[in-house]
């Protein structure tokens, strides 16, 4: 068991090992920038980097195998190297501080990608001039959501994630008096109006606007243009059985409505909202240009931030490289449409964002110490006279 436990501590410790995870990891930056072109910035990201095997998928197929190790397998390896190099290697002495730091800077900047990965959101929050709004919505991920509108001043809203709509889960949710079973899910799909008098399998959906469309399925896109338009057949389950299957997708900006007893509902597949505790009013957007040209100079939105409680009540300007802070949230100004009065921003909420900032400061500082340590050694060592006599 010793022997095993020495064997492990001198392969995670190797400098071998060192070499081959740098490899791997030029490697998988060279061919995720190449398939950058099919896939887009982010499909790559979670295929290369955020996984911890890279897939092939078999033509003609759903089946996909294991080709490369990804981001966090090189990275969890990595980080175990770093640690234990840094144990069992090293003799701690005040001369190998710089090292010391070096390498715990390296340590903490791995740390912080493997959480802004697991912890990072990215929303888009778009304001029409005068608009008020205290959600932002995804650009990629979408949501089922039940709107229970009995109450004419409410909504209590039950919104369900688009990963358990692909994973045909069945929810009973406390606050519904129905049961939602998916009976089909496509990731990416069109949408076209039923011919009458056309020979063809019948529509799943039994209720609502399914039964005039036809929902055909797309292959998923990764272009940093287009976006995936999912569909999916929600069949909705009472105490005394079906109360119809709804076909529901984002291309239905329309809400179909329904009726359970006395309560009046309706149901939308729309953008996942992240909710927050202040509003954002636009109030005032300006697109300036370079003199005589179209060139953009300046993308600003003047808003208002008004927290739930009242306590803030303020106005700020968000413009290029200088976002707007709060809540935890980064507002960043993204798209413009000044004829259309409206502006776009970009909503990033990253709890780790201040890790790679202190990794890199440690970094340096350890850097520095080593550099300054080797250069007093040097300067001592020019001063000695190479002949003199040993005391």
């Amino acid at each position: 068991m010793r022997d095993l436990l020495t064997g492990l501590l001198r392969f995670f410790a190797s400098l071998q090992l060192t070499v081959v995870l740098l490899v791997f990891s030029i490697m998988l930056v060279f061919v995720a920038t190449l398939d950058q072109v099919n896939l887009g910035i982010w499909a790559v990201q979670e295929k290369y980097f955020r996984s911890f095997f890279v897939y092939w998928p078999v033509p003609g197929s759903t089946l996909s195998f294991p080709v490369f190790p990804g981001g966090y397998l090189v990275g969890g390896f990595l980080f175990a190297n770093l640690i234990v190099a840094q144990f069992y290697r090293f003799t701690f002495t005040w001369r190998k501080i710089g090292l010391v730091l070096a390498h715990s800077g390296l340590v903490l900047l791995l740390v912080g990608e493997l959480l802004a990965g697991l912890w990072q959101e990215d929303f888009q929050l778009r304001l029409d001039q005068g608009e008020t709004k205290n959600f932002s919505e995804s650009s990629r991920l979408y949501e089922l959501a039940i709107i229970d509108t009995t109450d004419p001043k409410w909504d209590d809203v039950v919104a369900i994630p688009e990963a358990m709509l692909a994973a045909k889960t069945a929810v009973q949710h406390p606050k519904l008096p129905f049961r939602i079973a998916i009976k089909d899910y496509y990731p990416n799909a069109t949408l076209e109006m039923r011919r009458e008098n056309t020979e063809g399998a019948p529509s799943p959906a039994t209720a609502g606007f399914g039964p005039r469309l036809v929902a055909t399925p797309l292959p998923p896109t990764y272009r940093e243009d287009e976006r995936n338009m999912p569909a999916a057949f929600a069949e909705l389950i009472g105490p005394d059985g079906t109360l119809g299957t709804y076909l529901v997708t984002p291309m239905l900006v329309m809400p179909q409505t329904f009726s359970v007893g006395a309560r009046n509902f309706s149901l939308i597949m729309r953008p996942a909202r992240a909710y927050k505790p202040f509003s954002l009013t636009l109030l005032e957007l300006r697109h300036d240009v370079y003199p005589g040209s179209e060139i953009p100079k300046n993308f600003s939105s003047r808003v208002r931030l008004q927290s739930a409680d009242g306590k803030d009540n303020r106005e700020v300007l968000i413009y290029m490289n200088n976002p707007l802070r709060a809540g935890g949230y980064t507002f960043y100004q993204y798209q413009m449409n000044e004829q259309s009065r409206f502006s776009v921003l970009q909503v990033v909420r990253n709890p780790s964002w201040l890790l790679p900032y202190i990794s890199c400061t440690i970094i340096s500082i350890g850097l520095l110490f080593q550099f300054g340590i080797s250069l007093a050694a040097f300067i001592a060592q020019r001063r000695t006279p190479a002949n003199a006599p040993a005391a």
